[in-house]
Parts: structure tokens; sequence; C-alpha cells
């Protein structure tokens, strides 16, 4: 089993494609993380008491976990239709398109999102 894993990784293409694939994971997880960062706002600026400075740690901590969780999501949306359906209609050149996919996937999510936290109120 595990030569069989370790050949599959030997070769060129599944190399190229597992870096392709952890490049957009890593820009979908910043988008996630950009998104928690403009829904919270700002965090307090220098924190002077114990107290201020838990509430930050208790902020970033927010805006990694929930933004860590959002950007996992857009990263499978984003992987699933790269797979499925841009790996077979495209050529592997146009990166440009799959961001602008990327870009939609995120606006459907924080739509998503944004409506069942604020519109909704179910998380």
């Amino acid at each position: 089993m595990l030569k069989m894993i370790a050949s599959l990784f030997k070769s060129k293409i599944y190399l190229k494609r597992s870096l392709s694939y952890l490049i957009w994971v890593v820009l979908s997880l910043l988008f996630g993380v950009g998104y928690m960062r403009l829904l919270l706002g700002s965090a307090i600026k220098e924190p002077k008491t114990a107290l201020s400075y838990l509430l930050s740690m208790f902020f970033y901590f927010g805006i990694f976990r929930v933004g860590l969780i959002i950007g996992g999501i857009i990263a499978l949306l984003f992987i699933l239709i790269d797979a499925f359906y841009l790996k077979k209609k495209l050529d592997n050149k146009t990166n440009l398109i799959r961001f602008i996919v990327l870009l939609i996937i995120t606006m459907f999510v924080v739509v998503i999102h944004y409506t069942l936290e604020k519109v909704i109120d179910i998380i």
C-alpha cells in the first residue's frame, strides 16, 4: 500500500497537481480568514489590561477558527468543481478562469454564511 502511494507521488503529474491544489487551498483559506476579518471588524488596537488582552486573544481565535472553517468549505467546493468540471472543459494554463471560479464560490459561501448568521439567525 505504501509503495503504491509513494509511486503515485513520484510521478511529476501528481506532484504538480498536488502543488497546484495546495496553492488553491491556501488561497481559499486566506479568503475565508479575510472574510471573517471584514465581518468582525478590527480588534482592540493595543491591549493595556489583562481583560482587553484576553478579549483580543478570543477575537483572533474566532477569526482564525471560523475563517479557516469557511476557507475549508470554499477549498472543498473549488476542488470538487475543478476536478469534475473544469479539468474536462479547460486547459491546464487557464488559471485566471480558475481564480474567477474561486471568487464566485467564495461569494456564494459568503452570502450563505451571512444569510444563515445575520438574517435567519441559525448559526
